[in-house]
């Protein structure tokens, strides 16, 4: 009895090895993650096939280092810029391990360490890129520029580690509040000069148009009263040429004179001029009558 209890425990216990062994033995990978095998605290190799994996248990021991993009919002900080101005960066990053062995072996593959020194490497890129334009050109820079300009710098200082940055990006670039008010003046002058400009160049194209409008307008008035002058005078030579026709014998031109005698006359009337005439004259017929005239010529 004594034998089997005996026995019994043996059993029990090389089970118990067993499970521990197996259990130590073996490992599994996760995706966008990678296994870093250590023995006797030094990295012997990296496993990144997803699955079961297994290694000596006991001696060799695993380290999991996540491969994927990670995102760090970089606290804000001061910037000076070539010109002395004083600015406000807001960072974001985005960075990955890509040499998980120079990751542990720099930093104990510990995220905390490596977000220090992304920090760091992005601050010191920001700084540098900042303070080697003036304020006006950074205002004016589009985004891409700086950030392909800090991405670049930040990679050459972080790959030491086993990092890389995928974007280090200014989410915000802004101004402390006691330079505002002057750079939002001076902006505003800017645009009042480029307003003011326009409107200038935009008189002068008026004016030009109004003096060639007011030009032709003059031209054409001046062709239309000389062809009016010219017409005119065509129909007063046609007039004349016409009444010639039409008095070109003595009793015409005889007709033709008593009635403008009596045009003459009947505008006479109209004012308050005297008229004189010898009482043989044909108006004097025409005023007074043909009978009283013979009347009075046979009385004398």
């Amino acid at each position: 009895m004594k034998k089997m209890i005996i026995g019994t425990f043996v059993t029990v216990a090389v089970i118990l090895v067993a499970i521990i062994l197996v259990f130590a033995s073996v490992y599994t990978v996760q995706t966008n993650q990678t296994a870093i095998v250590i023995r006797l605290g030094k990295a012997q190799y990296t496993e990144d096939s997803t699955g079961l994996h297994i290694h000596t248990p006991f001696i060799e021991d695993t380290v999991k280092v996540y491969t994927g993009d990670m995102l760090y919002d970089i606290p804000a900080s001061d910037v000076i810029t070539a010109d002395k101005k004083s600015m406000i960066a807001d960072n974001y990053v985005i960075w990955s391990v890509v040499d998980p062995i120079k990751y542990y072996q720099t930093l104990g593959a510990v995220k905390g360490r490596a977000e220090e020194r992304i920090e760091a490497a992005v601050y010191n890129a920001t700084k540098n890129t900042i303070s080697s334009m003036k304020q006006d050109e950074i205002i004016a820079a589009r985004g891409n520029t700086l950030t392909n300009l800090i991405t670049t710098a930040s990679n050459s200082d972080i790959s030491q580690y086993g990092l890389t940055i995928e974007l280090a990006e200014i989410k915000a670039l802004d101004l402390p509040t006691d330079n505002k008010a002057a750079v939002y003046e001076r902006m505003i002058s800017e645009r009042n000069n480029i307003a003011a400009g326009y409107t200038a160049q935009g008189n002068a194209d008026a004016q030009r148009i109004r003096n060639n409008t007011d030009r032709q307008t003059s031209i054409t008035v001046a062709d239309a009263e000389a062809r009016a002058a010219v017409l005119k005078a065509e129909g007063e030579a046609e007039y004349m040429k016409i009444l010639s026709d039409a008095y070109n014998d003595p009793d015409k031109a005889d007709f033709y004179n008593f009635v403008r005698g009596l045009d003459a006359l009947e505008a006479l009337g109209k004012s308050e001029s005297t008229i004189i005439l010898d009482k043989n004259s044909e108006y004097a017929r025409i005023l007074y009558g043909m009978d009283k005239v013979e009347k009075t010529d046979n009385k004398d």
